[in-house]
């Protein structure tokens, strides 16, 4: 069974062991999971597995969608959330088959992908922990960047200087994070660490690549 799943994220909590020693957790919601189309190499080129998850009214999704998942069997239902994840071999799986928390097991380790919550345009105080002017003694530049360029050579500013700017609603990856628990009652997982992305957001996990 292929390890990818897409996952709602609940938030944060904690686990006691039986010696009584704490770890923190994020607790993942596996949302249900149906194959759409299994890649091969060679009708592809590549392997990879498309997975649809959630579910969206058929009236708000174009024709094209509708078209794609007829052969899953979710034209009526939409799925809300479409990622295709690649394969080292091809997929046994065929259109329709679900997946859930199952293929996972205590121990193992996954990479996690979200979207980091977008906190808009944000000075370098707060997007890069500047330190900012003094309080006293007129300081005026409480939370300014300070100097940014140079004098006659090269005078220009060099690319990548941390200025002002958007911050966050970016796609992060949080490799070789270890499953604690896993809750097939609930479809739930529990990870040890933070993952990125805000609560209620959507999560991409897989088997860990590097580990």
């Amino acid at each position: 069974m292929e390890k990818v799943l897409i996952v709602k994220k609940m938030g944060m909590s904690q686990i006691f062991d039986e010696k009584g020693k704490l770890t923190p957790v994020t607790v993942l919601q596996a949302l249900p999971n149906t194959v759409i189309e299994s890649k091969t190499v060679e009708k592809h080129g590549y392997s990879a597995i498309q997975l649809g998850a959630g579910e969206r009214k058929a009236k708000n999704v174009s024709k094209a969608v509708c078209g794609h998942v007829r052969h899953a069997g979710l034209e009526s239902n939409p799925p809300a959330k479409i990622k295709e994840f690649r394969l080292n071999a091809d997929s046994e799986l065929a259109p329709g088959a679900k997946i859930d928390v199952s293929t996972f097991t205590e121990g193992e380790f996954i990479d996690a992908t979200g979207t980091m919550k977008g906190r808009g345009f944000q000075g370098v105080v707060k997007r890069y922990n500047f330190a900012g002017g003094r309080y006293s003694h007129g300081g005026g530049w409480k939370r300014k960047p300070g100097s940014i360029g140079q004098c006659e050579y090269p005078g220009r500013v060099n690319k990548g200087k941390k200025m002002p700017g958007q911050m966050g609603n970016v796609t992060r990856t949080i490799q070789n994070l270890q499953i604690v628990k896993v809750s097939l009652d609930d479809n739930l997982l529990c990870v040890k660490g933070a993952v990125p992305g805000p609560q209620g957001g959507t999560i991409y996990i897989s088997a860990a690549k590097k580990k």
